[in-house]
């Protein structure tokens, strides 16, 4: 301290007291505060199926991937991990969800599942608990959520395709979140835009997808960092 009290005397006579003042408040911090990291960027963790999985796609091709890049492109500084996994159901994803909201901690949460329930026949008020489940933890852990619907074929019949759909709006209306109504709008009837299985969407349907799904994300997102 008195070599410090030493070159605030000097430094006082030449330049006056208020770069005194600066000039000790810069000794006296700590080592690492100049050299202290930024923040980290607020997290969206998409949560799906094979759909957000790029099951059959060109790795860093599908809407999820899309969606990261127009993040940066629009200035938004989120960071995104696809936690989507080939064939996961809502009760893979109610299972996986309590790790990854501890590891994560993200700001929002897309869920992005139900599908494989259907092909699977897991009854309607699973699928619907699991749903809840998973959209209430993530709203515990202080994350917004938005909740993507789905269709499923028409040869399940009318009455359980109506069914099934309709979960998503009464989820989305009681739980109040955001809801993509379906995320395969635009693309359900041309054949030409899913691959050889009819089921998974083609690579060039990928931003048909992400722009289903923006509308609900954007209003989420917070102001834009100045660059």
């Amino acid at each position: 301290m008195r070599a410090i009290a030493s070159r605030a005397a000097a430094v006082t006579t030449a330049f006056g007291p208020a770069v005194v003042a600066t000039a000790l408040f810069s000794m006296l911090l700590p080592a690492h505060a100049a050299n202290a990291p930024e923040p980290a960027k607020p997290v969206i963790v998409v949560l799906g199926d094979s759909i957000s999985a790029e099951y059959g796609l060109p790795r860093d091709t599908g809407w999820v991937a899309l969606m990261r890049q127009r993040l940066t492109d629009e200035r938004i500084d989120y960071s995104v991990a696809n936690a989507s996994i080939s064939g996961d159901t809502t009760s893979g994803g109610r299972a996986r969800l309590p790790a990854l909201m501890q590891r994560l901690k993200p700001s929002i949460v897309i869920v992005e599942l139900g599908a494989n329930d259907a092909l699977r026949g897991v009854p309607l008020s699973t699928t619907e608990d699991n749903l809840r489940t998973i959209i209430e933890q993530a709203q515990q852990g202080h994350a917004k959520v938005v909740l993507v619907g789905m269709y499923v074929p028409p040869n399940y019949g009318p009455d359980y395709t109506q069914k099934f759909h309709g979960l998503y709006g009464e989820l989305s209306k009681e739980l109040r979140v955001p809801l993509v109504p379906f995320l395969l709008a635009g693309i359900a009837d041309k054949p030409e835009m899913f691959q050889a299985d009819q089921i998974h969407p083609t690579e060039r349907a990928q931003p048909v997808l992400l722009n289903n799904v923006w509308p609900a994300i954007k209003p989420l997102l917070r102001a834009s960092s100045p660059h």
